[in-house]
């Protein structure tokens, strides 16, 4: 993957550019497993068996990717413990924490507007009398 470098441009940061670093890290993070593991780590710290058995559905394999690239980005923090078996946990940074509030909030507007959702959907396919 060849992930563009920081300038200090405005461009940088303009998420509807193609080539900008904004729309890559979007890119990243607005994927459903990522926005589970921020929600579930939440303010503890928690080891990857924890992560997997409570995101239902989850494959190893893509919690181990959806770790490294949220490590990679800088919203989670993994640490390593010198035992054997070797322990690793896991907690969210500052940055984490900041996109947390944004999930929350994503979490709220899908309890509120859940209903609306599922009857706009019945409506959407439901089949056309003619």
């Amino acid at each position: 993957m060849v992930t563009k470098q920081l300038s200090g441009k405005t461009d940088d940061a303009d998420v509807m550019r193609a080539d900008s670093l904004a729309r890559e890290i979007f890119s990243d993070i607005a994927n459903k497993w990522a926005l589970l593991i921020i929600e579930t780590i939440g303010d503890r710290t928690r080891r990857f068996t924890e992560l997997r058995n409570e995101i239902e559905g989850i494959s190893h394999k893509m919690l181990t990717q959806n770790l490294r690239m949220l490590e990679r980005n800088g919203l989670i923090e993994r640490t390593v413990h010198p035992t054997v078996p070797p322990r690793v946990d896991y907690t969210l940074t500052e940055a984490g924490h900041g996109l947390r509030a944004t999930v929350d909030g994503m979490c709220d507007w899908t309890h509120r507007f859940l209903g609306h959702i599922e009857g706009a959907r019945r409506r959407f396919d439901a089949p056309v009398n003619g």
